[in-house]
């Protein structure tokens, strides 16, 4: 089966989360409650769909790595995004339950605390995940 599509269906994934989490954030701030609600609840489902095909494609491929063909300054700054996207992507998902967890207990002054901290991470995960996209697929130079 061909998943070639896999990786632009994720990076529009990862946009429609950073638009859904803005209008989230523009909702509460608006004090639209269940609005706020429904948004963010549809952004958890968004960026949970994102890391269920993200795994496929990477277990269709054996875990196989896409090489970015950039080499020098160009490479480093790469890396450096990948790696700081990496490590906090790894703890999206836990921040993501807890938050939605806390809201739909009602415990709104934790979820407040913790969104605070929350949101901007999630926010560079979904666009740093187009980014990486971008580099690693339609602006990849040609393997050397």
């Amino acid at each position: 089966m061909d998943l070639s599509f896999l990786p632009a269906l994720n990076a529009a994934l990862n946009a429609t989360a950073t638009l859904l989490l803005i209008r989230g954030r523009r909702l509460i701030r608006a004090g639209e409650v269940d609005r706020h609600r429904r948004t963010m609840l549809a952004a958890f489902g968004v960026s949970t769909l994102f890391l269920a095909f993200y795994v496929l494609h990477k277990a269709a491929r054996d875990f196989e790595n896409t090489t970015f063909h950039a080499e020098g300054l160009a490479k480093t700054l790469y890396l450096v995004l990948l790696a700081s996207h990496v490590v906090l992507a790894a703890v999206v998902p836990f921040l993501a339950i807890t938050l939605v967890v806390l809201g739909l207990r009602g415990r709104i002054a934790r979820h407040r605390r913790l969104a605070r901290i929350a949101w901007p991470i999630w926010m560079y995960v979904s666009i740093t995940g187009v980014v990486i996209f971008l580099l690693l697929y339609p602006l990849n130079p040609a393997a050397s």
